[in-house]
């Protein structure tokens, strides 16, 4: 088993790039996928979860190729993708099956879908659910909300749905499903969640309107090949922002990351607790907000963090969880109930593991109450397989007092791959210890 160690820190300095967006990978490659024509995906994200949707188009007949960061797709249209001859295993991607149930739901042939324990272990039905009111015939175990998924393509109907609970991988898969349906269909949020499947369809072309927490997409349309430049993914960037936030003495500059506003409620967030970051050239690149990002280190602040900015910060919850133990007075996380079913429960695991460095807090069933601003001590940690996990008590080993061990850092590879490499590139010569 993997581990990384890391020990406290001094001031982190420098000029990083993060991996390329995640979120955004995975749709260029499934849209581009049934596009008519060639697209270019430059700078793409090649860590296992996006790969594994990337060997899931190529089981389909999907030609793509690679050549020094540049996919090739060549897309066959709505209906060119084949019967995968064996079942399609996305490993650890959550975003990968949900959205490969919404493009296989119409198809004209069978399917199978599943992944490793973690993927077997997370409810579909709030996929299934609304696919079979469109007409899907999807099944599985315990009635179609765990994988393995076996899907038998069929014409579907248009939707009118109001989602109970904001979710950018529901919507994404009943937009998918939507491009074959007959008519105008109609997706409702509860709270607006991230909007790349949205800001992508239609710069390939898709009939897709967007009003409020309104999104509504016309059945049959016509997508062309595009070319695509994705983005560095906030997500990533989180980790060096928090570092750089609660690291004395800290000062980067982060280039060329994504700020779609349905994603970048951290950085709000951090600056009402205090935090000195600034977004520097800004532009659109691919349909996308695009800008580099200084961070220098400040004196954070407790806070409430509830209600409309959860969905845009949802990812970033373990290392904000990190920034707030670093910050003077309590800080308060609710209507974040959604971390329960991610790659662990990421409530009950961060409670676990910071406290293991002497975090206090307190595990409530929608979120955390933490403590700020007590002395962290170094610790053994678990990462329990979650890839944001592991990062956000990697990261909170360079704060505190002696030496972090991380045990179980292989699932890093599945969205930050490098992650190490970067982090030693900014820390000084003492703060990292050993490789992973």
């Amino acid at each position: 088993m993997q581990s990384l160690t890391v020990k406290k820190s001094g001031a982190l300095k420098g000029e990083i790039a993060v991996p390329s967006d995640k979120s955004i990978t995975h749709r260029a490659m499934i849209i581009g996928s049934v596009a008519n024509g060639t697209s270019e995906v430059k700078g793409y994200l090649p860590s296992e979860d996006c790969l594994n949707t990337l060997k899931a188009m190529r089981c389909m007949g999907v030609d793509i190729t690679d050549k020094g960061g540049l996919l090739t797709i060549k897309g066959g249209g709505l209906y060119g993708l084949k019967e995968p001859g064996d079942v399609i295993d996305v490993g650890n991607s959550g975003t990968s099956i949900r959205l490969l149930m919404g493009l296989l739901a119409p198809q004209r042939f069978f399917s199978v879908i599943t992944g490793d324990p973690s993927i077997r272990r997370r409810p579909m039905m709030r996929v299934v659910g609304p696919l079979r009111i469109m007409g899907a015939q999807i099944n599985g175990r315990n009635g179609g909300d765990f994988a393995p998924i076996s899907i038998s393509g069929r014409r579907l109907s248009r939707i009118n749905y109001a989602m109970p609970v904001a979710s950018a991988q529901v919507k994404s898969a009943l937009l998918l499903a939507g491009l074959y349906a007959d008519g105008k269909g109609q997706i409702t949020e509860p709270i607006r969640s991230r909007d790349h499947t949205e800001r992508m369809l239609s710069f390939f072309g898709a009939k897709i309107d967007v009003s409020g927490s309104f999104v509504s997409i016309e059945g049959h349309g016509v997508l062309s090949g595009q070319k695509v430049e994705v983005p560095g993914d906030i997500s990533s960037a989180a980790f060096f922002i928090v570092a750089a936030t609660i690291i004395d003495g800290s000062e980067i500059l982060i280039k060329s990351v994504g700020i779609n506003p349905t994603r970048n409620g951290l950085l709000d967030i951090l600056r009402e607790m205090g935090a000195d970051v600034r977004l520097e050239n800004e532009r659109l690149i691919s349909g996308e907000p695009v800008s580099d990002i200084y961070v220098r280190s400040s004196r954070l602040k407790g806070i409430e963090i509830k209600g409309d900015i959860i969905p845009r910060v949802i990812d970033e919850i373990p290392i904000l969880s990190v920034a707030a133990a670093m910050a003077d007075g309590e800080t308060v996380i609710r209507d974040a109930g959604e971390l329960r079913v991610k790659e662990t429960d990421r409530i009950s695991t961060m409670v676990t593991e910071l406290r293991r460095i002497g975090v206090s807090l307190e595990e409530m069933s929608d979120g955390l109450r933490i403590a700020g601003g007590r002395p962290m001590f170094g610790a053994t940690c678990s990462s329990h397989g979650d890839h944001r996990v592991a990062m956000s008590l990697a990261i909170a080993g360079l704060a505190a007092g002696g030496e972090t061990t991380v045990e179980d850092t292989e699932c890093i590879n599945t969205s930050f791959p490098g992650f190490k490499e970067t982090l030693r590139s900014l820390v000084d010569t003492h703060g990292l210890t050993r490789g992973y």
